[in-house]
This record gives C-alpha cells, structure tokens and sequence, in this order.
C-alpha cells in the first residue's frame, strides 16, 4: 500500500500522466486513486472529443500540437485514435464579423485553414442544411478528427509495455497527512502512502487541495450539455462537424443522429451532473433557426463538468507552498485532446526532468 506517486483521479488527466510516468521510469509505483466504481465516469466519459488543433486558443495549440504525432501514430496498447472529420465555422446574420474573429485568432495561433465562399458552402454535404444566411461563407480547418475516446483512455489506464498503475476505485479520498516526507491518504477503499500526490480530481481539484492544506486555484467547473436528435433528413455521414462562430452551437453526424450542444458554459458545483430543459430547448431552437431540417425528436441527452483555471489555462506543477504536492488540473474542454503532450508534460516536470514544452505558461498561479 506504499507507492512512489499517488494520482488522486483516474480520468484522462490523471490516466495520461500515469502512463507517462511508467513510460519513462517503468519501475515506479504508480497509484491511481478513482472516488467512482469506474475511471472517467464524470468528464472523460461524457466528451465528445474531437481533435481540433486550434480549440481552446493560442495558449494551448501547442499541446495540442505536441500531441498529434501521438494520436496520429499510436504507441502499442491502443486502437486507432483518429477519424477525419474537417472543421467548419459559420456565422450567422447577427454575428457579421463572427470568421473574422475567427481568423484573426487561427492567424495568432499559426493554425491551418482556409476560407470558403457561398457556392462553395452550397457544395458541402452540410450545404442543404444551412439557410442561406448561414451560409455566405465560411471556415474550414482541414487537419481535425473525431478522437476515440474511450480506447484512448483505457489505453492509458493500461499502461506503457508490461508496466502497470495500480487503481483504486470507490476510494473517494476522506483525509490527506504529510508524515515524515510521506504523504498518508485515506479513502473509503482503504488508506495508502506515497512520497508525491498528483492532483488530477478534475471538478474536484480544488477541494483535494484543500485536504492537502494547499491554497485553492479558483477552479470553475462549468457545466456543458449535450442533446442526440433524430433529424429529417438523417445528417449525411460525411458532414463536417459545424461550430457557429458566436460560440452558441455545435452539431456533428453519429450514426444517422446528429449531436447538437449549446456550447454553453454554465457555473456550476462538483457533483454529477444532469442536462437543463431549457439549456436543450435553447439550443434546439438555435440550431432550427440555422438549419432547414426537421428535428423529429429528442433521443437523449447528457452533460458534464469542464472545469478551468480563471484565466482558462491548464495548471500543472508542484504547489508552491506544499511540500510533495503536484497539479495537474484546468484542463477544460480540451483534457482529451492535448492528454498525451499534457501527460508527457507532467512526467517529466514530476521526474525533474526537462519537458518537450516551455512549461512557464503552465505553472501554478494565484
């Protein structure tokens, strides 16, 4: 029960640096520490994730940058992360300026795209589906793909090679105590020491912290919704995903469904999360305003916790005033798609080793 690092939360984040820890110094005892019956239950489990090289702004391109090799060529232990899927962005009459915005922030961030102008629009699969004043033009980025989220995470959660992490699970952590250099951990599954505790608990990174006698972020977990509809006619299978550039929707095809969200970014607490009526009812009414299809009906709906640090950038590193106690947290709607960078990140800054990235626009900060 004595282990080298304990991750308190098992979902991408804390999965992630686990598997980078082992891929770099296989003969760690790694403990992963998980409050639910099962890893990524909260946010991993209810993404949507797609690879989008310029989603969540110009301070994350290069996490997200520095993990495409990753998913492109996967290491042995997992499946095929990546299916091609282009990025679209429209903008609506009420949001004349909306691609400008959009550009302007691709041009920042050195992201690859290009413009589309309104016969081109009326030639995508989506093109019968946008009214007229959706579609005057557009934004494309060519390089974005639907990621496979759940093989992605059990892939970490097996580890690098014969290396393995050692889970936990219904092991919601109850006290944390810093003893002779160690740090005793007890949970509902049993108590457990390690030299260093990761704090990877997503929505609930703060409260940890605070077990730990370690000064809170200020972590926001904002709630985002999800809605499965059945359309008329059914989403060509090839479409883009569609994100309106005012940030008030998104769709994208499933399976002869379409995934419609509102994009919405609601305050909320840790806790297990459930969809709002009106949230859906809202962005229902939005995407018919857009669009020319039918909606028949509401199939299901789902939502989570994104959680982010106020200025929206992920923290990782060692508190600066506790002793043997490391962040890794922040990582809002794009955990998933920067995992590998961000796990290999952590590693090598738990390892006192150097990291492929400049780790300063990361540190922890208050």
């Amino acid at each position: 029960m004595d282990f080298d690092i304990a991750i308190i939360g098992a979902g991408i984040a804390g999965a992630s640096t686990a598997w980078a820890l082992l891929e770099a110094a296989p003969r760690l005892k790694i403990l992963l520490v998980e409050m639910e019956e099962r890893p990524g239950y909260h946010t991993t489990g209810r993404s949507a994730a797609f690879w989008v090289e310029s989603y969540g702004g110009p301070g994350i391109v290069p996490l997200s940058r520095a993990s495409r090799a990753f998913f492109g060529t996967p290491p042995a232990g997992f499946p095929t992360l990546l299916s091609p899927r282009p990025d679209l962005f429209i903008e609506g009459p009420d949001d004349p300026d909306g691609l400008d915005r959009m550009a302007a922030e691709f041009d920042e961030g050195g992201v690859d795209y290009r413009w589309l102008d309104a016969d081109a629009m009326a030639a995508l699969p989506t093109g019968p589906m946008l009214r007229p004043e959706w579609r005057r033009s557009g934004l494309v980025e060519p390089d974005c793909h639907d990621i496979d989220v759940a093989g992605l995470h059990q892939g970490f959660l097996r580890g690098p090679g014969d290396a393995r992490p050692t889970l936990a699970t219904n092991a919601e952590v109850t006290a944390l105590e810093r003893i002779a250099g160690r740090w005793q951990i007890a949970t509902r599954a049993g108590d457990f020491r390690a030299a260093t505790i990761v704090n990877a608990a997503g929505a609930w990174a703060d409260p940890v912290a605070g077990l730990a006698g370690a000064r809170p972020l200020g972590l926001m977990p904002l709630r985002r919704t999800m809605a499965v509809l059945r359309i008329d006619p059914p989403p060509p299978p090839d479409m883009m995903v569609v994100m309106d550039a005012a940030g008030e929707f998104y769709f994208k095809p499933d399976g002869g469904r379409l995934w419609l969200s509102p994009h919405d970014e609601i305050p909320d607490v840790p806790h297990d999360v459930r969809p709002d009526e009106m949230d859906l009812a809202v962005v229902i009414d939005r995407f018919e305003q857009a669009t020319t299809v039918s909606v028949k009906r509401l199939e299901s709906s789902w939502a989570g916790l994104r959680t982010f640090a106020p200025d929206r950038l992920p923290v990782f590193g060692f508190d600066d005033a506790v002793d043997g106690f490391f962040w890794c947290a922040g990582q809002g709607g794009f955990g998933i798609q920067t995992a590998p960078a961000a796990g290999r990140q952590c590693a090598a800054l738990l390892l006192g080793a150097s990291p492929a990235l400049d780790p300063s626009p990361w540190q922890v900060r208050r």
